[in-house]
């Protein structure tokens, strides 16, 4: 009988909970869907480890979880109010050993991707990440475990099984829905961790403001490109080469893209992707968006995001670049280009149409009083 944990954490103070109260992260709470989900096919017992900053935030976590009707675990403490390697790494160890887990699912957050393979190894199992979905299949048996994770950029699907046990496997976010169950009293277990001698402190958090962006196109100055990456944001809007090329008057208009670039993602609060072909322009002496780097990259060589929506601009819709959008729910795209690659087949809706104006226009209804209403 397999015996299933779900590693969670809650929330720092930068970070976006999956509503008002949970204290989790959204990506803790997509894996406690999944743990329910593959606990209740299996017929297997659920334990879910929290680890908060104090026995408070603790107590609040868990009772988000009360409606799963899983044993929980709780390791809490100013010791772990902040991500270490020592500090999680024995957090999670101790949850693991606590709850005699066979199976341990975590999400693919920064904190524990980190710390995930060094907790595995502690307790000589095995571990595979970037699983973007868990099931099974008659002809492997009731019983088994499948786990799919993609290869090669998100071209090559896997599907993996493992019989050594305890396997961990690192869920990657976006790829579920988030755990959302009423609140109520729930009974935590806490558990005791005995801490290596600390020789790293954690002075404070310094983060890039996610508001208004600080440099102005054309003026020299740079706004830094992870500004404008917001993971959370229902909306992905892609940039491409497009933009700063001639246009119909047979000008270069890198500014004013600038301008209106901006001008939508702070309005809307969208997160910006790049094509390759945009930001490598700054190294071939082009006019270039002063506030994109290769962070905001998508496509093959890029990131693949997980957003809501997507909206792609002054795009060609090839291959490379459109591999970054599998996991992109609903896809439109604005370009003057009838034949473009987004016209087939890989476009929900095509506006055959200046992306200049479009963006003018919709950044104009952004402004009204019912803007809310739009977005």
């Amino acid at each position: 009988m397999e015996t299933i944990l779900v590693l969670t954490h809650t929330a720092l103070g930068g970070e976006t909970s999956a509503e008002a109260g949970a204290g989790l992260t959204k990506a803790s709470l997509e894996a406690v869907s999944a743990g329910q989900e593959l606990a209740a096919r299996l017929g297997a017992a659920l334990t879910i480890g929290i680890v908060a900053s104090g026995s408070a935030a603790a107590a609040t976590a868990a009772s988000s979880l009360a409606a799963t009707g899983a044993r929980l675990l709780a390791v809490s403490g100013e010791a772990f109010a902040q991500p270490r390697y020592a500090t999680d790494a024995a957090a999670c160890e101790a949850l693991c050993r606590a709850a005699q887990a066979t199976i341990v699912l975590a999400p693919a957050s920064s904190r524990y991707t980190r710390i995930a393979s060094g907790v595995a190894h502690r307790l000589s199992g095995f571990i595979d990440t970037h699983i973007t979905a868990i099931g099974g299949a008659e002809a492997a048996g009731s019983n088994a475990i499948l786990a799919t994770r993609w290869f090669y950029r998100q071209r090559v699907e896997a599907v993996l099984s493992r019989d050594a046990r305890p396997w961990f496997l690192l869920l990657d976010a976006g790829t579920r829905a988030a755990f959302a169950g009423q609140p109520g009293p729930a009974q935590v277990e806490e558990v005791a961790v005995q801490l290596p001698a600390l020789r790293t402190t954690v002075s404070g958090l310094r983060a890039p403001s996610q508001g208004t962006q600080t440099g102005v196109p054309g003026d020299g100055s740079s706004s830094l490109g992870w500004e404008t990456i917001r993971p959370d944001a229902k909306l992905l809007f892609v940039a491409g080469a497009g933009w700063t090329k001639k246009q119909a008057d047979g000008q270069t208009h890198a500014a004013e893209a600038g301008d209106l670039i901006l001008g939508f993602l702070r309005a809307s609060g969208a997160s910006l992707g790049s094509s390759k072909s945009l930001v490598d322009q700054g190294g071939e002496g082009n006019s270039v968006l002063p506030f994109l780097t290769h962070l905001n990259q998508v496509g093959q060589t890029g990131s693949t995001p997980r957003h809501a929506k997507g909206l792609a601009t002054c795009c060609h819709g090839e291959e490379p670049h459109v591999v970054g959008w599998r996991f992109i729910a609903e896809r439109r795209a604005v370009s003057l280009d009838p034949n473009c690659g987004w016209t087939r087949g890989k476009a929900d809706v095509v506006y055959v149409a200046d992306a200049f104006a479009v963006m003018a226009r919709v950044n104009a209804l952004l402004e009204s009083p019912k803007a809310q209403d739009i977005v």
